[in-house]
């Protein structure tokens, strides 16, 4: 359960951290800031490396997270690093993240709450 937790709270660190540096940014900042574009692509990769590591038995408990899309995201993104879309990261990131943070977070309250 701790690894869990510890694991969880990544995948949102991670997604409040993204959701952060897009504030305030266009599509078309991606193209123009490489920084920005590799921050949002290792971050999202974090995202999916902790994803993996989550037990069974949690991602069937909190099943409205979307572990085999954020693992896979990750898969494609380490395993296909030199064919990066952009486009794909920009809606991830400004389209998903939101609603994944907000599971991620009820699951973390909900563990939290366990532990005590």
């Amino acid at each position: 359960m701790k690894d869990d937790l510890t694991r969880l709270k990544h995948i949102r660190d991670a997604a409040r951290q993204a959701l952060e540096f897009v504030s305030n940014k266009e599509r078309q900042d991606l193209n123009e800031n490489k920084m920005l574009s590799l921050a949002l692509v290792r971050l999202i990769e974090i995202m999916g490396e902790a994803a993996k590591h989550i037990s069974e038995s949690c991602q069937n408990k909190y099943s409205r997270i979307p572990w085999r899309q954020i693992m896979g995201m990750r898969n494609r993104l380490i395993h296909a690093y030199f064919d990066v879309d952009l486009d794909i990261i920009w809606k991830v990131v400004t389209q998903d993240l939101d609603s994944l943070l907000l599971e991620v977070e009820l699951a973390i309250e909900d563990l939290k709450d366990q532990d005590t």
